[in-house]
């Protein structure tokens, strides 16, 4: 049994903080004025009933009056004509209406009195009802310019949902951004160090451009063979050269011959070849030389 109060506590308590959470005093007190708008049409109804009763009830009066005094007249003729007896029963039913309008101004003075009531408490709740409404209204304008106000101040300090929703926003905008420029400037490194040329360009283009580096390395192979062979012919000579001499020049012939075969090779001119022509050394083992302008070969 404590179990299940303590559930219906917490439930109660649960439904109190929702339902006041949920509520608002603008539409609860404008709930309130409608309900003794409805209370007051019901008073103004009920004073209008007992109106309407009371008005009736005068009707019959009057019409029991009438008839009381009809009797009356009929009584006075029949003793007129000597009739006793019809005068007696006149007024007899003369009596009987008599009491029945008794009855009827007893209960017309209780309508009348009960229309007063109510008349004067239909005013009274008028004048609260109207009470009600202006004070109505000030609470809710009241209400309204703090519930402005607050939002004012809860945006200006940045703790209002609206601008914490505002601020998240443009701090995912800026994250996204920050991401976007980072991407494209990987995406510019990588095209200018050509890592995407084979990503754009497709196949087709990765076989040109690897014909076209088969072919610069063809080229480069053949000019260093090219430069080898140049400089192996211009080498012999010199070589030819530094052997007739043995000896005789020693060690400082040996450092400028390296010298020599170190700078690069110039051809010397025909007439100075056949002139340094070493001894002992056959002719036809020389490069021939190149016939000069106005010479025979």
């Amino acid at each position: 049994m404590g179990v299940m109060k303590r559930v219906q506590l917490v439930f109660k308590a649960k439904a109190n903080k929702a339902l006041d959470k949920m509520e608002d005093p603008r539409e609860t007190l404008d709930y309130s004025y409608q309900r003794q708008l409805e209370l007051l049409t019901k008073v103004r109804r009920g004073v209008a009933d007992v109106a309407t009763s009371r008005k009736r009830v005068e009707l019959q009066m009057n019409q029991l009056q009438q008839q009381a005094n009809k009797l009356e007249d009929q009584a006075r003729k029949a003793l007129g004509m000597g009739r006793e007896d019809l005068a007696r029963a006149a007024l007899e039913r003369k009596a009987s209406a008599q009491a029945q309008l008794n009855d009827l101004q007893a209960q017309y003075a209780q309508l009348q009195a009960e229309e007063e009531k109510l008349t004067v408490a239909s005013q009274r709740l008028q004048s609260k009802v109207d009470a009600f409404r202006t004070r109505k209204e000030t609470i809710k304008a009241t209400y309204t310019a703090a519930e402005a106000q607050t939002r004012i101040n809860e945006a200006f300090s940045g703790i209002s949902e609206e601008m914490g929703d505002v601020g998240m926003a443009i701090q995912r905008a800026e994250d996204k951004t920050a991401q976007m420029q980072a991407r494209a400037g990987a995406i510019d490194e990588l095209m200018a160090s050509g890592a995407l040329d084979d990503a754009v360009g497709g196949s087709r283009r990765d076989d040109i451009q690897s014909e076209l580096d088969m072919m610069s390395a063809s080229s480069d192979v053949e000019r260093e063979l090219s430069r080898l062979k140049g400089e192996i012919t211009a080498s012999a000579p010199k070589q030819l050269e530094g052997g007739a001499n043995g000896s005789n020049q020693g060690q400082p012939q040996n450092a400028q011959n390296a010298q020599e075969q170190s700078a690069p090779y110039a051809p010397p001119p025909p007439q100075a070849q056949t002139q340094a022509q070493p001894a002992g050394v056959p002719v036809s083992d020389l490069p021939a030389a190149e016939p000069q302008d106005g010479e025979e070969s």
